[in-house]
């Protein structure tokens, strides 16, 4: 019988379990093994093939096809890249898999057919799947209810953190970078010791991600804490390189190691491209010379190049620089989706290894138990040998005849009819005792064991130190990322004493064509605009110089020269080269000039100092300056001039004050410069009191005096202008030149 149901409720609750399904048996590992099911199921079908690092290869598409039949249903080829990742040394920090053949490089080259490939277990799974079959996880049954399979495997390390994870849900997703391995068991040791370990206490352990490729990570220790305490953000990696002298003072930049999950071939291809473009003005050619290591060769243009100012257009424009997130999001125990911070995925893993050590515990002592009545059984067949002996001789049914007669259990009866006669010594019955007496010793210690939380994390302890003295022996062990925290402003010290450095004109027109000419001082007739296009900005600076751009909106963009095409043509649209949205929003175009301040002000009369290096952004959606409230938005930065500052309203009012009163923010709302009823700032200038020959000034206030009328404190009302000056219905400052 059909029945009918609201299309809303039909996709919702459909949606909703596949959502559920891909969280769970897809994209989020577990924060106990560090696995998501498809791994699980590749490391468990290689041990049930009995694939350890001691034993022979064998073909991928056997691992596969075993995998794809009996546990994972989803298709070869996810199973097989799933397969390869964790045999790439480059890919995973502690490759779970020892690959032979073909499986893939750094350089992006995609691993052989499966049919060509070989594989086995690598030493890290081993100490992954240690403790299987000793009863330490759950089991569940197969897709298809044939067998069972893991639903966790038991861990002896911290998976998770160690070689990371990655992964795409549904409505959230993952991304775990690697750790050292040595750094992650200190981590847990302390915490066995110190439970209440803070954060910080434990990032002085855990200093920071441990990459396979290596490079440098550029963030502070305050930056990392961050990151680990609200378990979201990102770590800027920048590759690891040297500078090699050659023969009349040339020199070159080599390259030893790159950004994770950066393609060697691709990344030189970018750069190529940029230098055929000319936008890496700097470099003349690079090579790739690699062989087992990373070693790319970057020529400079000239051996006169400043080595600084190389690497930061490298860094701006390749991926010799990038950002790696870091979004800690996991299922704890397996079932919820959390995003956890350092310490919640380190207390997880180690309560799960708490759970093992229980579980392998209890296993033991069933087996003690069972050994024990064996062994009991035995003894007293000893002792009445010869008895037992003649019912089994004479008995239709011995096994009932010994359990009436002795009160033995069936097991301990079974055991005694196995028995074979070589085993009747007297010798055997010694060895039966002592054996005995060593199992009720180990029994005790496992009661005690199960009994004591206290015994109970001493062993972890006890195991974690094993391990890292065990790992420590490993060559992949030793650290192979460095932590550099990179000093504040480093990125914007860009010197000005640049090769072919030269005076530049940089003009914006009104519908947003962008385009630069080599010279100041340009005759209008050069300039040239398509029909019904004029002049919006122009600026001039220097070929090593940036541009800055400042929207109504309080957004700063920063553009450097070399952006720019050298066409003759019109230009080229800005907003394809910044996330300006329109030209209409520009309200500022100035030259970048370092040690220099400007004034960022609004439309309410709002404002602030701010240094001209705190308003360039690397990336092209910008950085938010001005906080603005409803209602406002900006209308100018200038550069400051002077000692002291002009401000002049829409209702002609004129205040001015000192310079000092402004505070230096780097951003923020500002505060008040002059107060308004229903009026509108309209401009703003500087001057020095002691510049009496300021053209400006002059026409302003003929008598130098005059200006102390004027003279206020910031956030005042101020006067009306000079009545000479009222009738010129002034919009800038700028009218009155």
């Amino acid at each position: 019988m059909n029945q009918k149901q609201d299309i809303t409720t039909a996709l919702e609750t459909r949606y909703l379990l596949y959502a559920v399904s891909t969280i769970m048996d897809r994209a989020l590992p577990d924060a106990r093994d560090g696995l998501k099911p498809v791994h699980r199921r590749i490391l468990y079908a290689m041990n049930q093939l009995r694939l350890y690092p001691q034993s022979n290869f064998r073909k991928c598409s056997k691992i596969v096809g075993e995998v794809m039949g009996n546990y994972h249903p989803h298709g070869d080829k996810a199973i097989y890249d799933a397969l390869a990742r964790f045999a790439q040394d480059f890919s995973v920090r502690y490759p779970l898999i020892e690959g032979q053949g073909n499986f893939g490089n750094i350089d992006g080259d995609n691993p052989a057919a499966q049919r060509y490939t070989e594989a086995r277990l690598s030493k890290y799974s081993v100490d992954l799947l240690e403790g299987l079959d000793e009863d330490s996880v759950d089991f569940k049954e197969t897709y298809d209810s044939s067998s069972h399979e893991p639903s966790v495997l038991p861990a002896s390390f911290p998976h998770l953190l160690a070689n990371g994870a990655s992964g795409i849900a549904v409505g959230m997703a993952t991304s775990i970078p690697p750790h050292n391995i040595l750094e992650l068991l200190k981590a847990c040791i302390l915490m066995v010791d110190k439970p209440n370990s803070t954060i910080p206490q434990l990032s002085e352990i855990v200093i920071g991600p441990d990459f396979p490729t290596g490079g440098i990570i550029l963030d502070s220790r305050e930056d990392v804490i961050k990151v680990y305490t609200e378990g979201k953000g990102s770590f800027r990696l920048r590759a690891k390189h040297h500078f090699e002298d050659l023969k009349h003072g040339n020199w070159q930049l080599v390259i030893d190691e790159i950004p994770y999950q950066v393609q060697k071939g691709k990344l030189i291809e970018k750069i190529a491209d940029l230098i055929s473009g000319k936008k890496l003005f700097l470099v003349q050619n690079v090579r790739d010379e690699s062989a087992e290591e990373v070693r790319i060769v970057i020529e400079p243009r000239s051996r006169n190049v400043q080595k600084e100012n190389l690497l930061t257009s490298l860094y701006q424009f390749t991926e010799l620089e990038t950002k790696i997130s870091v979004n800690l999001n996991v299922l704890i125990d397996g079932i919820s989706p959390k995003v956890s911070d350092l310490r919640e995925l380190l207390r997880t893993f180690l309560d799960h290894r708490r759970e093992i050590l229980i579980r392998k515990s209890t296993y033991r002592l069933k087996i003690i138990d069972r050994r024990l009545e064996i062994i009991e059984g035995l003894l007293q067949a000893f002792v009445n040998l010869d008895r037992i002996i003649n019912i089994i001789r004479e008995e239709d049914n011995p096994k009932t005849a010994i359990i009436e007669e002795f009160g033995l259990s069936e097991l301990q009866v079974e055991a005694i009819l196995n028995l074979r006669l070589r085993a009747l010594r007297r010798l055997d019955e010694e060895q039966l005792s002592k054996e005995q007496r060593e199992l009720m010793r180990e029994r005790q210690a496992l009661e005690d064991l199960l009994e004591g939380p206290r015994l109970q994390w001493k062993s972890v302890k006890n195991e974690l130190m094993l391990l890292k003295k065990k790992f420590a022996d490993y060559e992949l062990s030793g650290r192979q990322t460095l932590i550099e925290p990179e000093k504040e402003g480093y990125r914007t010290s860009f010197p000005d004493d640049t090769i072919d450095d030269f005076p530049v004109t940089v003009v914006l027109s009104e519908n947003g064509w962008i385009r630069s000419y080599r010279g100041h001082s340009l005759v209008a007739n050069s300039l040239k605009f398509r029909d019904g296009d004029g002049v919006k900005f122009i600026a001039e600076l220097s070929r090593s110089q940036q541009l800055l751009f400042i929207t109504s909106k309080g957004r700063s963009f920063t553009l450097a020269l070399d952006q720019l095409k050298k066409d003759r043509g019109y230009g080229e649209p800005l907003n394809l080269i910044i996330g300006t949205e329109s030209v209409a929003s520009i309200v500022s175009v100035l030259p970048v000039q370092k040690e220099h301040k400007g004034l960022i002000f609004s439309k309410n009369g709002l404002g602030f100092a701010v240094d001209f290096s705190s308003l360039q952004s690397s990336t092209k959606v910008g950085k938010q300056i001005f906080e603005l409230s409803e209602g406002d938005e900006v209308i100018g930065l200038k550069e400051i001039t002077g000692d002291y500052i002009i401000v002049l309203s829409d209702s002609f009012k004129m205040l001015i004050f000192s310079i000092k009163e402004l505070p230096l923010l780097k951003k923020g709302k500002g505060v008040r410069l002059q107060r308004y009823k229903a009026e509108f700032l309209l401009d703003a200038m500087f001057f020095s009191q002691n510049e009496k020959n300021d053209r400006v000034i002059k026409k302003m206030f003929p008598k130098n005096e005059e200006i102390g009328n004027w003279m206020g404190k910031r956030g005042q009302v101020g006067k009306m202008l000079p009545k000479k000056l009222l009738r010129k219905k002034l919009t800038k400052f700028k009218d009155l030149l």
